[in-house]
């Protein structure tokens, strides 16, 4: 990772989770003079960034990415723009189509144009592990081909990259974008874990599971993710760079059930796992998903903690979260 960073940070979707974490790491580097968190708080938090309030360096703005010309204003004057907003919740389209549209393509689209007016070089954008659609246990690398992406989640990551080299073809931007894994740790807002111990919390005895259980992937700690964005982002100064992020191991949705009832102190013999059978937990979810990560690794980057110890962080910090939190 670069020693020392650029001045000026902006972070779109910055009071969210992932966004909060790159907060933290930003402020404790060297070189990095400001950073700008753009969010409208449909699921950022305030609580995410308090620790802050009194840094100089911390500027917020609670405001709209669709609404171009704010979003321009407060962009100008940055050098690079951190993209994590979109649609958390993946299954919301079997209901409403649109929504991966409206928060993700568009939401992109209005990014990369407001860094066009706003003058500003440089993108770092978190796509993910579903562009690449269903292919069970096959390793996709970055250059895999043809992307055929079985959720209209993944199809907005897929259009959001593509617009991403346009412009940097085009208009002279430079963008990496990250096809993580499932991102995991303190602040976990979604996910199958986070859903898990509210289930739980609420009902002790029983855990409705979706599908048979089975369902493999990888879950990576946050600190792991941010580790890799500022490594790409300190070796690569090309119009366009994608990265797999993932630890390389694997973990079942039932396995992560049982961390949930470790992290709560339950009982294993006294909850019932109720599950609704099928290969997939919704239409539109991925049952296996292998990535490779040979190129993010090549650039010196080291996966620190495995899938089962990101989880177990990760569900500890939201029980714990849970009795303190204020209300959102």
């Amino acid at each position: 990772m670069p020693e020392s960073l650029e001045a000026g940070w902006f972070i779109v979707g910055g009071a969210g989770f992932i966004g909060s974490h790159f907060t933290d790491r930003l402020l404790t580097t060297p070189g990095v003079e400001r950073v700008t968190l753009y969010d409208n708080f449909t699921s950022g938090q305030h609580w995410h960034f308090a620790h802050h309030a009194s840094d100089p360096r911390l500027q917020v703005v609670e405001a709209d990415v669709r609404d171009l010309d704010e979003l321009t204003a407060a962009m100008a004057g940055h050098d690079v723009v951190i993209h994590l907003a979109s649609n958390p919740d993946i299954a919301a389209a079997i209901t409403n189509p649109d929504i991966d549209f409206e928060l993700g393509t568009l939401l992109t689209r209005c990014v990369v144009e407001a860094m066009r007016r706003a003058g500003v070089p440089r993108i770092l954008y978190a796509s993910g592990s579903g562009v690449y659609g269903d292919l069970g246990e096959h390793a996709a690398d970055e250059d895999h081909g043809p992307m055929e992406p079985v959720s209209t989640y993944g199809a907005s990551k897929l259009a959001g990259e593509a617009l991403i080299a346009s412009y940097g073809h085009m208009f002279g931007t430079r963008g990496c974008v990250f096809r993580f894994g499932n991102v995991v740790g303190p602040r976990q807002t979604h996910g199958v874990g986070f859903d898990f111990v509210r289930k739980l919390m609420a009902d002790p005895t029983q855990l409705e599971i979706l599908g048979d259980g089975e369902q493999s992937k990888s879950y990576i700690h946050v600190s792991d993710v941010i580790d890799a964005v500022l490594t790409a982002h300190g070796a690569v100064d090309a119009p366009f760079a994608a990265f797999n992020v993932a630890t390389g191991d694997y973990i079942t949705v039932t396995e992560i059930a049982e961390i949930a009832v470790e992290a709560l102190g339950l009982d294993p013999s006294s909850v019932d796992f109720r599950y609704t059978g099928g290969r997939s937990g919704w239409k539109g979810d991925v049952p296996v998903m292998r990535i490779a990560t040979d190129k993010i690794r090549s650039l010196g980057w080291v996966c620190r903690r495995g899938t089962r110890d990101a989880l177990k962080d990760a569900l500890d910090a939201l029980v714990v979260d849970a009795t303190r939190q204020p209300p959102a």
